[in-house]
């Protein structure tokens, strides 16, 4: 093996690939051309960092997914090892001229867009390897999975998962596979509630479910958030369900107490109404274990549960899932055949093989400790340089923060003013049902790397610059 090739390595910060693609690309050809060898170490992070002028979760970002790729191997306490990448390596084909179109390079989200996983940690190799024996053993899978209902040993790996992270004790025929949280959502509404009926959805909350629910004739009672979580609705207003977010309120974040979650069991049980818990990304928490889920509290009594794969694991493949209480299988099962089955059956067997073999956990942990570290420093130049502007909670869960701004600067102004100078952001005030003293900027930190971040956070400083209202 050739000395030390990484000391050759240069970062070129004015182009627009990524300092952690650089590194990975970099990296990537020394291991083919053989200058680094299988079972060569590669450099500590932090070393390699300080060598290269870079911040240490970029190069680890750019070691697990070399790690992702098949190309390292990492063990704790062992660093970062060379695979054996095998006796034949594909020669490059010649470069075809490109019109300007296909020249373009594939959009990326900006920061700070909210919701986004990053992509680019997507254990390719691993889900290759999944899809090739589904495909070798049982291809007749990839396009009828079983029961139309969803694919049922996806449906058990789910129930497994939900026992284990969720403490919901739920049997595979409870499960129904969708086409997203969104999907479920929908499907929950159109099997529980008919025009004019009235629900509960909290403000601020998710805008499309308000917009679904009052395209379809529903009356909807606002449900405001106080420091214990939503707001439990009287009696008076006669609902017929209300949509929750118990584990990580959306978008504010923070957990409802365990006193309010019994309120609103008690309140379901009293006026024969359904809790509706969209728990759409309760595998990012940062510190402790996850909270337990309502469903698990209930036993899935007056509850119906809500979950995806969007944001965990791939916004692509567009899977969720709704697990429903006993009673009320075959009416959700009737409204799935009524309004139609949106869920892809394709890539649902490899999903399965992929949690069951524990592909999908080794995943979660990887991107959790990339995305903490992301979140750590968002965080922290927060509270470090936009202190004279306002202030943010640390929930210590999630995949996005609100910045909550100072009297005098309009969240509305500064999202506009970011816009232009490149910045994603979302004002809090669009998330209310009405008008609203919520004031703050909602920053996604999942799918960007600390050196993406830190010119959108001093391009953001400059947006307050009379910005005061």
């Amino acid at each position: 093996m050739k000395q030390t090739p990484w000391l050759a390595l240069s970062i070129d910060r004015k182009v627009n690939t990524p300092v952690f693609e650089q590194i990975c690309a970099a990296l990537r050809e020394r291991m083919i051309a053989g200058d680094l060898a299988q079972g060569s170490k590669l450099p500590p992070t932090r070393v390699f960092a300080t060598e290269l002028g870079v911040s240490r979760s970029t190069i680890v970002t750019a070691y697990e997914q070399l790690v992702a790729e098949g190309y390292l191997s990492s063990q704790q306490g062992s660093g970062y090892t060379v695979c054996a990448l095998g006796e034949v390596e594909l020669s490059k084909a010649p470069a075809t001229p490109k019109t300007p179109s296909e020249a373009e390079p594939p959009s990326r989200p900006r920061p700070f867009a909210s919701s986004q996983p990053d992509m680019r940690l997507f254990p390719h190799r691993q889900w290759a390897k999944c899809v090739a024996r589904v495909c070798r053993s049982d291809p007749q899978a990839l396009l009828a999975g079983g029961s139309d209902l969803g694919n049922w040993d996806l449906r058990c790996a789910i129930s497994g998962h939900l026992s284990e992270w969720r403490g919901i004790k739920a049997a595979p025929h409870q499960i129904f596979v969708t086409a997203g949280s969104t999907d479920a959502l929908e499907i929950c509404l159109r099997a529980l509630a008919d025009k004019d009926d009235v629900i509960g959805l909290e403000t601020p909350g998710y805008p499309p479910m308000r917009q679904f629910a009052k395209a379809h004739g529903l009356q909807v009672h606002d449900l405001p958030i106080d420091d214990h979580g939503a707001q439990v609705p009287p009696r008076s207003a006669r609902l017929k369900l209300a949509v929750l977010t118990p584990s990580h309120q959306y978008p504010l974040g923070g957990a409802m107490t365990p006193n309010r979650r019994q309120d609103f069991l008690q309140w379901a049980r009293k006026t024969d109404a359904w809790i509706i818990e969209d728990d759409y990304d309760s595998e990012f928490r940062y510190a402790g274990r996850p909270i337990p889920a309502m469903a698990g509290f209930d036993q899935l009594q007056r509850t119906i549960y809500v979950g995806s794969f969007s944001k965990v694991f791939s916004n692509t493949l567009r899977l969720g899932y709704v697990v429903v209480p006993e009673n009320l299988i075959d009416r959700f099962r009737q409204t799935l055949h009524l309004f139609g089955i949106k869920a892809s059956a394709m890539p649902q067997q490899a999903l399965a093989d992929f949690m069951t073999s524990g592909e999908f956990y080794r995943h979660i942990r990887r991107v959790r400790r990339t995305y903490g570290e992301r979140r750590r420093f968002l965080l922290d130049s927060l509270k470090r340089d936009f202190a004279e502007f306002g202030h943010v909670f640390d929930h210590q869960a999630g995949m996005q923060v609100i910045f909550h701004l100072k009297p005098g600067f309009s969240d509305t102004d500064i999202a506009q003013r970011a816009q232009a100078v490149g910045v994603d952001i979302l004002p809090l005030s669009g998330f209310a049902a009405g008008p609203s003293d919520d004031n703050g900027l909602m920053l996604g930190f999942c799918g960007f790397s600390i050196d993406e971040m830190q010119p959108s956070l001093v391009a953001l400083q400059g947006c307050f610059d009379d910005g005061s209202v």
